[in-house]
């Protein structure tokens, strides 16, 4: 149950994507910050939902579906990659509120809140009565101009 905000629009273009370079060569860089220090169940659902919300925001982020030898489709994935990082609660936190302030980043987080309510309704309850300040946050998904978004994380690990 991801939440988030997209400041500006954030997305290729059509004549940017090219599948047939590399991913650093993409203007954009798609980065996911989780919670170092939640079990791995509980990361990789926070990264998941976080990345559902971003891919269905960030227009041309996902390539063209991959066809097999049989004639089977696979669904496309991000033509320009995704790197999933891991950072403390306080830098996490940091991260969101940076990213956000930025006005070039598409932001999707997720709230601990949305893991501790099983009713969509009361997480929207739970976070409506939380001061952004109080929130804390299991994943942050970024999408932005590759230098900026450099900027904002740094040089966080790899999620282990």
């Amino acid at each position: 149950m991801p939440s988030g905000s997209t400041t500006g629009a954030v997305g290729f273009a059509p004549e940017e994507i090219d599948p047939t370079l590399p991913t650093r060569s993409a203007r954009l860089k798609w980065v996911i910050v989780v919670n170092g220090s939640l079990p791995a169940g509980r990361a990789a659902n926070a990264a998941v939902c976080v990345a559902a919300a971003t891919s269905r925001a960030v227009t041309g982020l996902l390539g063209d579906d991959a066809i097999d030898a049989g004639g089977a489709a696979h669904p496309g994935l991000p033509w320009a990659g995704c790197s999933v990082l891991a950072a403390d609660a306080a830098t996490l936190h940091t991260i969101r509120t940076k990213a956000a302030a930025s006005g070039t980043c598409h932001v999707a987080d997720m709230p601990a809140a949305a893991q501790h309510t099983r009713v969509y309704a009361d997480y929207l309850a739970t976070v409506k009565e939380t001061q952004a300040e109080d929130i804390e946050y299991y994943a942050v998904s970024l999408v932005g101009p590759r230098n900026r978004i450099d900027k904002i994380v740094g040089r966080l690990p790899l999620l282990a």
